[in-house]
């Protein structure tokens, strides 16, 4: 094939980049495994069950025997270096797989073909589309009992289009694969290859009129000369190749490998990044050039916080060369950090290199304050440059941690602090009202492999439970209240009397004091200390344990003592006062209730809402989203939504996500009040 070089340097025409996506259970560590063993990447292909995986190398993940983490990984294959990054399949991963699409040229979402087209897969096709990336489909395992190849292919095309062309179809019963693009000729599976191959050719020359022409007086037209309109297809998403494997046989991985090199782009011909220049409104789209000329802008896409090697920073080369001892910024930080060691990554093992160009995939090491998401520059002006974000789950399965000795909980936060760094689907947050740290997550599976890295890396022991519901206390109609303190133990005695009226304030007015003694039955030093006392009810609640809010207090009138009033005694009056009033005033208690979001498959509607009205809670409205989803707006008492992720994914077979934001705080109904009051009175009883 000939050269095609445009004016940049002839190395980059030498390097791919590849993400495997797709579901768990779909093959991809396997596969990676029979990609490298056939590059000469290594010598023998381990085993996902023996745990002997280049990119499965965490102890954690080689116990559960699935990805955990996205792994770099890099092979060679005639002249051509290979990045290829294995990502996991479960949906409580995304903030591992999401990010490894911003390092790449090409998405390659794997399908088992023995389980067919899952929601993974539809979800990863989405975003990979979103990014305008290069997207090809493999479907792994067509060596499974039962399956039907040209059902599922008829399947593939039904879900994501027409331009889902096969590059080979499988031959001899599964056992190997035969070329269908530069191959005309030949029999396969499904019958002769040439339906396939005039299809092929005849969706890459829609894109450029003069081979329509030549297609057309020719009948067709030499592949080898169809590169570049086969590189726009691709940019444009005119053509999604399908390619079939068997990482269990290894059929097809040979023919994949020559895929890879001949057909996917390199860094020249894909779709540019989507950097941005400035903040927020302002910020506006910045050109940026895969030129190893030009001054350097690589995307740290993932972090790992190792106890024994520290922080280290993958990222993607996309202008530039950088080199050993370069000087880098990150962000809009002014003080540059050197590089000390480059190096490309090999699973858990670091390769150390000199150089690295655009398209390439390289780690920096010992650098604390590099972060997710950072953009490393050499120049002063690309301070403010950033990749458009990702749109990202957001992360409402939460877990009240603390540690198990008491005095650690610096410590703690520093560890989580590491470990919500490498995961952007982790969340960190004090709850300030219920006095609790909490971790959010995308599931609870999610979580528990948070906790395991706690003790198994970190070895950190820690207590759990679910999230305390942040209840609040307040009142219903105007009372008042009385009381006089009196105490006489021998000595200097406490005397103070306060009489208050309470009212209710709109919902989430907070609350108000006023002062309107006359006459100094209450003197105004003391006022204060009333006010203290009532502060503490607020704090810590009257009828049922939670903080009293929404009600204005009025101290009116009260008597005092010469010798014996003080603080303490006005401001125990001053609370016992403000009790009597609220118990007075028909307290009720409020439950916080949120605004949520819920994306269903449209034929499980009717379950999803059905489940949402069983939990209390309204449906606002509805819109249609994207591939067959149903966009689910609503609102829910967040207590009713303990577990709500493993319930929608049993209504919606893994395919339904939520989102969720406080709106607003309305009263429990009566039975859920008796027993917060009746739980309250047994603690303080105990």
């Amino acid at each position: 094939m000939p050269s095609r070089s445009n004016g940049l340097s002839a190395e980059l025409e030498k390097v791919r980049t590849l993400a495997l996506v797709g579901p768990s259970a779909s093959g991809k560590t396997t596969l990676a495994e029979l990609l490298l063993k056939s590059a000469g990447a290594i010598g023998a292909t381990g085993s996902v069950e023996r745990g002997s995986t280049v990119s499965d190398h965490d102890p954690i993940e080689r116990r559960m025997q699935h990805s955990l983490n996205s792994s770099v990984m890099h092979l060679t294959h005639g002249a051509t270096r290979i990045h290829l990054l294995d990502t996991p399949g479960g949906p409580d991963f995304l903030g591992q797989s999401l990010p490894a699409l911003e390092a790449v040229e090409t998405a390659a979402v794997v399908i088992n073909a023995a389980t067919g087209i899952e929601p993974m897969a539809v979800r990863m096709m989405e975003y990979a589309a979103s990014r305008h990336l290069t997207r090809i489909i493999i479907v792994n395992k067509i060596d499974s009992q039962g399956v039907s190849l040209p059902g599922l292919l008829a399947d593939i095309q039904a879900a994501f289009g027409r331009e889902c062309l096969p590059l080979n179809l499988p031959n001899a019963m599964d056992k190997k694969v035969v070329d269908c693009f530069f191959n005309r000729h030949g029999q396969s599976d499904f019958g002769p290859v040439e339906a396939a191959h005039r299809a092929l050719v005849e969706q890459v020359v829609e894109v450029d009129a003069a081979f329509v022409d030549r297609y057309l007086e020719e009948g067709d037209v030499d592949p080898s000369e169809l590169h570049a309109p086969l590189e726009q297809a691709l940019r444009e998403g005119h053509l999604i190749p399908v390619c079939f494997v068997s990482a269990r046989s290894g059929a097809g991985i040979a023919e994949l490998l020559d895929v890879i090199v001949r057909l996917l782009p390199d860094p020249t011909e894909a779709n540019p990044p989507d950097f941005l220049l400035g903040e927020g409104a302002e910020a506006r789209p910045m050109p940026v050039s895969p030129d190893p000329s030009l001054h350097v802008l690589a995307h740290v896409f993932k972090v790992t916080v190792d106890p024994y090697v520290g922080k280290m920073g993958i990222f993607r080369v996309h202008q530039g060369t950088l080199t050993r001892d370069s000087q880098l910024f990150i962000g809009d930080g002014r003080k540059p950090f050197k590089v000390g060691h480059l190096f490309m990554l090999q699973g858990k093992n670091y390769v150390e290199v000199q150089r690295v160009l655009p398209g390439d995939i390289a780690a920096v090491a010992k650098v604390d304050e590099i972060h997710f998401d950072a953009v490393l520059h050499d120049a002063a002006e690309d301070d403010h440059v950033h990749l458009a974000p990702l749109d990202f789950p957001y992360p409402v399965h939460g877990l009240a941690i603390e540690p198990k000795r008491h005095g650690d909980e610096q410590r703690m936060w520093e560890i989580l602090g590491k470990l919500v760094d490498e995961d952007p689907c982790l969340r960190l947050e004090h709850a300030v009202v219920t006095n609790e740290t909490i971790v959010y997550g995308l599931g609870e599976l999610h979580l528990r492999v948070l906790l395991e890295r706690l003790r198994e890396v970190y070895k950190f022991e820690v207590n759990t439970r679910p999230p305390r519901i942040a209840y609040r206390e307040t009142v219903t109609i105007p009372a008042e209240g009385h009381h006089r303190h009196k105490k006489q133990s021998g000595g200097a005695g406490q005397f103070g009397e306060v009489f208050l009226r309470i009212e209710p304030l709109e919902r989430g007015a907070g609350f108000e004091f006023a002062d309107e003694v006359r006459g100094g039955t209450i003197p105004g030093q003391f006022i204060p200390a009333v006010e203290k006392g009532v502060r503490e009810v607020l704090e810590h609640g009257a009828i049922a344990g939670y903080p009293v809010v929404d009600v204005r207090v009025v101290v009116y009138d009260g008597k005092h003592h010469s010798v014996d009033s003080k603080d303490i005694a006005f401001a125990t009056a001053g609370r016992k006062a403000f009790i009597a009033a609220i118990q007075a005033a028909r307290a009720i208690v409020l439950e916080p209730v949120v605004n949520i979001d819920i994306a269903s498959p449209d034929r499980v509607v009717g379950d999803v809402t059905g489940d949402l009205s069983g939990r209390r809670g309204l449906v606002t409205g509805t819109s249609n989203g994207a591939a067959g989803m149903v966009l689910i707006r609503g609102q829910v008492p967040l207590a009713e939504l303990s577990g709500y992720q493993s319930r929608l994914n049993a209504l919606t077979s893994g395919q339904g996500r939520y989102t969720m934001e406080l709106s607003h705080y309305e009263a429990v109904p009566p039975a859920v009040q008796q027993t917060l009051m009746g739980q309250h009175h047994q603690k303080d009883e105990e």
